[in-house]
């Protein structure tokens, strides 16, 4: 089944390709693809390696801009912004979690989450209580004051996912969000994503792993470059 493509999408994209090199050596990462998130989904993308799914995670997350083809968030066209606008973009409307956590050494759990808002207009007392609800919300509110080499994998992964959501994104996106995790804590991180589903957020996560891939709404599966299915699991 074919999700229906609904007008208020907060993120589409409309034909689009990537490329990378040129001439005889040119590849391409995706051919013709076209994708719609609305909020309240709940989506895995599948397929093996080389099948273009981080090319299509850096265009989801506006890192990278395609050769063709229209992407647009919140309505608003982002294909041909420069640099700035886009990042501009991704910092109001998109929050990423990735396989490594990027948590920064020397900052506790509080800090490394607060380092998302750094350039809000916030001041640091309502930096500090959005970064602790957000801790909170992942069940680390205990653990604030603990820098990530005193926290479990399964903790720094939470710490991450607290980080992305302290800006209150619109799209959450995941990057093998639990490819570096114990069976026990992708269980735990992946309740939590699952929580995470509103009426107002979409949940967008890339994996390998088939588990993961079901426990989700919606899956996509891709295969060279191109999207070969599009099914509603629930």
């Amino acid at each position: 089944m074919t999700p229906e493509v609904l007008p208020d999408a907060l993120m589409r994209l409309t034909g689009v390709s990537r490329s990378y090199g040129s001439g005889e050596a040119m590849v391409w990462a995706l051919r013709d693809v076209s994708l719609s998130i609305h909020a309240g989904d709940f989506v895995s993308i599948v397929g093996p390696s080389g099948s273009g799914k981080s090319t299509m995670l850096g265009l989801l997350g506006c890192l990278d801009a395609p050769t063709s083809g229209s992407i647009t968030v919140g309505g608003v066209e982002v294909t041909g912004l420069a640099d700035t606008a886009r990042t501009r973009v991704r910092g109001q409307s998109i929050g990423f979690v990735f396989q490594q956590f990027h948590l920064i050494p020397h900052l506790d759990a509080l800090g490394n989450v607060e380092t998302a808002l750094l350039y809000r207009d916030l001041k640091p007392g309502e930096r500090r209580d959005r970064a602790m609800d957000s801790l909170e919300r992942v069940g680390l509110g205990h653990r604030s004051d603990h820098r990530p080499v005193q926290l479990s994998g399964g903790e720094q992964q939470r710490v991450a996912l607290a980080r992305a959501l302290v800006t209150q994104p619109k799209i959450l996106l995941a990057d093998e969000p639990t490819g570096a995790l114990d069976t026990r804590n992708a269980a735990n991180v992946m309740e939590i994503f699952t929580s995470l589903q509103s009426s107002e957020r979409a949940v967008v996560i890339v994996t390998h792993d088939p588990s993961i891939a079901n426990s989700a709404a919606r899956k996509v599966s891709m295969l060279d470059g191109r999207v070969v299915s599009d099914e509603l699991l629930s």
